[in-house]
């Protein structure tokens, strides 16, 4: 049953990372853009970005930099919390597009790094919350292997898109929160205070990088020209 449910938990994370190098290929060798595919705040045509945005990125450096710790941390998210993890990942991934869209600044927003920071906060934050070593220490890892993270919250490279680090991280932050009261049984590390216990993972419902960069592309409204922000 482990081995099946390991086995389950990498094939959703591998799935979305294969989509999205299949469509960084095709736009690559056929000379397309899929950048108007992204989120551009307060604009009905941005707004379908909050579905397609996170497939799709500027290059394969920066599809590289996102693919790595997407598929970790989704990874740990399937694995750790088994019956409501697609619940928790939907919830971010369209949370973290929506506030871009909202609050973003006027450029085409585009690659999987808004969602990345959401996981990564979660992970954290519910480490925390829970007092729960596992995940820290996996998140700490990421973070400590990805160490752009923290930069890429500040405006500091105009190319990159930092809001939507930042309301990745809140949303993230806040789905921690709201699902706290979710309690996850499983095996202590051998070194841990705590008896092993061998029981399989459960829920209970008490309430009833390398940067990551997320690129950004400037739009002229008036003639529709785009242009990397320099």
């Amino acid at each position: 049953m482990e081995k099946r449910i390991f086995i389950h938990s990498l094939l959703f994370p591998l799935a979305f990372v294969l989509v999205f190098w299949i469509v960084e290929i095709v736009e690559q060798t056929s000379g397309l853009s899929f950048v108007e595919f992204g989120v551009f705040p307060l604009h009905l045509d941005g707004l379908q970005g909050v579905l397609f945005s996170p497939f799709i990125h500027s290059d394969f450096n920066h599809l590289v930099s996102n693919s790595v710790p997407f598929f970790i941390l989704l990874f740990m998210l399937v694995y750790f919390y088994r019956h409501i993890s697609y619940r928790i990942f939907f919830q971010m991934y369209i949370m973290a597009g929506l506030c871009v869209w909202l609050g973003g600044r006027e450029a085409w927003h585009i690659g999987a790094s808004g969602v990345v920071y959401a996981l990564a906060a979660f992970h954290f934050v519910s480490g925390i919350i829970r007092n729960d070593v596992r995940l820290l220490t996996l998140s700490a890892i990421v973070v400590f292997l990805y160490g752009g993270m923290v930069w890429g919250l500040l405006p500091i490279r105009p190319e990159i898109s930092w809001e939507g680090h930042l309301w990745g991280a809140i949303s993230g932050v806040v789905l921690a929160f709201y699902y706290r009261k979710y309690m996850i049984r499983r095996d202590k590390f051998d070194w841990e205070e705590e008896e092993d216990d061998d029981e399989e993972d459960d829920f209970t419902d008490n309430t009833g990088a390398i940067s990551f960069t997320e690129a950004t592309f400037t739009r002229d409204i008036d003639n529709s020209d785009e242009k990397l922000p320099k």
